[in-house]
């Protein structure tokens, strides 16, 4: 697993902690509209919308289209999710599994 230590930090760890955590998606929308403006909250979900669709295979373009970004922006979320810490990756892959698991 590859991630930047430069964020390790005992806070860190805490608030991840917290958000671990929380028990249902209640909890999360009110932990996280105390936490963030709504607008940091719809960019980070707009960010893993686009993150999504690159790794399903949808082309720049697309992803403009359905997200309103920019391709700058579109750009570095492809480049994290190839080279980065797999983050993206890994809360993807779970979601699918999630999903298959519901479907049974």
């Amino acid at each position: 697993m590859r991630f930047d230590d430069k964020i390790r930090k005992p806070e860190v760890d805490e608030l991840f902690e917290a958000i671990m955590a929380l028990e249902n998606l209640d909890e999360f929308y009110r932990f996280f509209q105390d936490l963030c403006t709504v607008t940091e909250i719809q960019t980070m979900a707009q960010r893993f919308k686009a993150a999504q669709l690159l790794y399903n295979g949808a082309k720049y373009e697309e992803v403009v289209e359905e997200t309103g970004m920019s391709s700058a922006t579109i750009s570095r979320i492809k480049r994290f999710l190839n080279y980065g810490s797999d983050g993206y990756l890994v809360a993807i892959e779970k979601l699918k599994e999630d999903d298959q698991t519901d479907s049974k």
